[in-house]
């Protein structure tokens, strides 16, 4: 038998968490004294405990985690469950990404124009309505990006707004807008497995931002969807090679919330290495 402290250092995980995952019911010690009250744990508690570390790490849900100790030989089901809480961290990434986008036209139009573009419907001028035709396009490809156990009409939707909100800022936009436009385009066709179109909307954003000077945040994220598209490609050294670039270019990103983002972004990507 080995203390709550012993195993503590055996697996990685502090006394404090061991207790409260006591509490939970999640990892139980094998015995306790009745006298003093202290936890004692079998050997055999030790690979279970180092499980729930691992599980705990990348914050997977405690039920999940339980479902994972009561099959820890069955790997197949282990992977399972961490697919599925991928996909609800990515969607948790992507709802961050569209309020920030959100945000980014309330910066740019100001917020009383939204709120009169609401209001005012009938007297908005053609080129009001397609803006706004855009952007609300632009805003439901987001909403499905966030959408866990999307049906495939649910991605033919978000597939064809996507490619019509470009076209409405291809109308009405400035470069940033066609820029970003092409750069949800490439993500949703990453998002479906699709290399191909992926990347030709990586490198027509790119080609964007280069010939119109655009930096910041919208270069390095040209840089990281050129990564994404070439990782769904199976193109590890270009996806590494992008992502360097995505990185180079984010030491010049000027707001630390942007920058970090993007490297959380640049983590998300499937097969990649961890750079920093």
């Amino acid at each position: 038998m080995i203390t709550v402290g012993q195993l503590a250092r055996h697996v990685g995980l502090t006394a404090k968490a061991l207790r409260h995952y006591d509490r939970v019911g999640l990892l139980s010690p094998a015995v306790v004294d009745p006298g003093t009250g202290y936890r004692l744990y079998s050997a055999e508690q030790v690979a279970p405990a180092r499980l729930v570390r691992i599980l705990r790490s990348v914050d997977v849900p405690l039920d999940q985690v339980r479902a994972c100790l009561a099959a820890p030989e069955d790997e197949a089901a282990i992977k399972q469950v961490l697919i599925q809480h991928r996909r609800r961290l990515q969607a948790r990434l992507d709802r961050v990404r569209g309020d920030l986008h959100r945000i980014d036209h309330l910066i740019e139009d100001g917020v009383t124009t939204a709120m009169s573009d609401q209001d005012q419907q009938s007297t908005d001028t053609a080129t009001g309505d397609e803006r706004r035709l855009a952007v609300d396009l632009f805003n439901e490809v987001w909403r499905l990006l966030e959408r866990e156990g999307r049906s495939v009409e649910d991605d033919d939707r978000m597939l064809h707004m996507a490619h019509a909100s470009r076209y409405h800022w291809g109308q009405v936009g400035v470069p940033v807008n066609l820029s970003r436009g092409e750069w949800q385009c490439s993500r949703v066709y990453s998002v479906l497995g699709r290399a191909e179109p992926a990347l030709h909307h990586a490198r027509r954003g790119l080609e964007i931002c280069q010939a119109n000077g655009i930096a910041d945040w919208d270069l390095a994220y040209a840089y990281e969807s050129l990564a994404r598209a070439h990782a769904v490609a199976g193109d590890e050294d270009q996806a590494r090679a992008w992502t360097e670039q995505a990185l180079a270019a984010a030491e010049d990103i000027a707001l630390d919330e942007d920058r970090e983002l993007l490297l959380t972004d640049l983590e998300a990507i499937p097969a990649q290495p961890r750079f920093w």
